[in-house]
Order: C-alpha cells, then structure tokens, then sequence
C-alpha cells in the first residue's frame, strides 16, 4: 500500500518553502538594484566626457562656472525637490557632500552640483548624480555618485586613492563616496 503525504506535512513543506523565499528574495533584490545602478553610474561616463568637453571647447570668454551651467542646462529637463541623501553607513554627509539645487535630466536622473568660492588644487566643485532620480535608497555608493569638477577635467570620488581605501569607503561601514570610482574600475558591492 503507498503512503501518501498528508496534508499537515504538505503544509509545513509549503510553509518552510515559503520562509526560505522571503529570506532570500530581498537579497536577490538588492543585488540586481545594485547591479543595475552601477550599470547606469558606467553608462553616464561618457556623456559627462562630452559634457566636459563641450564645456572647454566654447569660444566665448566667460569664466569655467559659466561655461559649466550653460553646457549642463542641455541635459535638464527641470527641477526637482530637494531630498536627504545618506552615506553607505547609514550617517549623513557633512555640508561639502549637501547640495541645495537638484535638476531633473532627460533620462529621469537627479544631478546636483556646487562650485567652490575659493576653489583649491584646480578642484571646482563637485557634482552630485542620482542614477535612479529621487526615488530610494538614496545612498552615496547605492545609487548616488560623484565627481569632482576641475577646470581641465571631471574625475570620479576618489580616483586617485588607493584600491584598498576605496574598497574600504565602498562598504557597508564606509561613507560610499569612492564607490563612484571603484566600480568604474571593475570593484563590486561586498
């Protein structure tokens, strides 16, 4: 005579199964979000290149902030709202990683940037960039990078660090800020 499975066992199959799914699914999640954020943040590069380029290459003589704002306004479409933006480690940036004006571009992304009063080494400013627009987690490394602005070039957070430091910065202890270069060089979220 077979033996059939009862339905108290089938239940409590189904239960385990159940459980198991919800453990694992939110890590599969956020590993694809992240994946697909650091794809758009490889993406952009090279816009922001061509960017960077039309902004040296205008003959007019107003200054590089200038040149700058008219060159970035071809790729925003409009404002948006200002919202909080957090470092990797759950902390919040100090006033030099805050930023009061967020523009929308033409691919639903949020960019910020901010020139320095007295800028130092050639450093500009910095550019914020949401690969995802204001929509969360709105985390400096997730979906948040940057460059710093020169008056010859963009480069990305912490370019010329050290690979352990910027696989330290791009942690879950870190402040996520030199995930916009360490993913650029083929590091990964650990």
């Amino acid at each position: 005579m077979k033996k059939a499975f009862t339905i108290i066992e089938v239940s409590i199959l189904f239960v385990i199964f159940l459980i198991v799914a919800f453990l694992v699914a939110p890590l599969s999640l956020d590993d694809s979000m992240q994946a697909r954020n650091t794809s758009r943040w490889r993406n952009v590069q090279s816009d922001f290149a061509n960017i960077f380029y039309s902004v040296n290459t205008q003959n007019n003589s107003d200054n590089f902030k200038t040149r700058f704002k008219a060159v970035i306004a071809g790729e925003i479409t409009g404002d948006s709202k200002p919202y909080k933006i957090t470092f990797f480690n759950g902390t919040f940036p100090n006033n030099t990683y805050r930023f009061n004006e967020y523009k929308t571009t033409t691919n639903n992304a949020v960019v910020a940037f901010k020139f320095f009063d007295n800028p130092q080494n050639d450093l500009q400013g910095l550019l914020m960039y949401d690969v995802n627009g204001a929509s969360k987690p709105n985390t400096w490394g997730k979906d948040v990078f940057g460059f710093n602005i020169y008056s010859d070039r963009f480069e990305p957070f912490c370019k010329n660090e050290p690979v352990s430091i910027q696989k330290q910065e791009c942690s879950k202890n870190g402040s996520g800020l030199c995930c916009s270069n360490y993913y650029l060089i083929g590091g990964s979220f650990e």
